[in-house]
């Protein structure tokens, strides 16, 4: 019986460590030194009311609203099912979508039929939930936005970089724009007086 009892008290200690003191520890430092973070970086409108986390993409469809990378996760945005569309490059869905979606993007931004859309405007994230779009695909959206919210260029312009961040020790990666926290502060600098559809009202 000695080493059964043995391994009793052996799985009972090492499930009060691991299964107890140690994430306690772990989630007490956690919200002490990067709360924030640690709450699942979690952002509020005007009202105080929580309208999402600027680790997640979600869904902007209205002209006022800079729009996210499309999302192939569940029927789009959905933080339960993140997934990419697994379409290779020889894929002729995956070339149709793409064609379709450049078409679109040009006439939603009232682009030139020529203008180079970033690839980022037309493909979806290995994840589905990328929460920035390049900075190039937020300028070209630039002008669609300070239209619809009687902005300024340079105010838009400004939003955008204070929106963007930077790649990690400054090399790794590109620089990218948070779309949430971006329409965000245009909430911020001017209210919307316009009746827009439940199906594209976002914070």
């Amino acid at each position: 019986m000695n080493p059964f009892i043995t391994s009793i008290r052996a799985t009972l200690v090492l499930a009060a460590i691991t299964c107890g003191a140690y994430p306690l520890i772990v989630t007490g430092i956690a919200q002490s030194v990067f709360k924030t973070q640690a709450s699942g970086s979690l952002l509020t409108d005007r009202d105080g009311k929580i309208v999402g986390s600027t680790l997640l993409g979600q869904n902007f469809t209205a002209n006022h609203y800079f729009h996210p990378r499309p999302s192939a996760a569940g029927n789009g945005y959905d933080a339960a099912s993140s997934s990419g569309s697994n379409l290779g490059p020889t894929s002729q869905k995956l070339h149709d979508a793409i064609s379709e979606r450049i078409a679109a993007y040009r006439t939603t931004n009232s682009l030139d039929p020529h203008t180079p859309v970033p690839a980022d405007a037309v493909t979806a994230s290995g994840s589905g939930l990328d929460p920035h779009i390049s900075v190039k695909n937020a300028e070209l959206q630039s002008a669609r936005v300070a239209k619809a919210r009687n902005l300024t260029a340079r105010q838009v312009q400004e939003l955008i970089s204070a929106s963007t961040t930077q790649p990690d020790l400054g090399i790794l990666g590109d620089p990218g724009v948070n779309v949430l926290t971006l329409n965000l502060a245009l909430n911020n600098v001017k209210r919307v007086f316009q009746l827009v559809p439940p199906s594209t009202q976002n914070p």
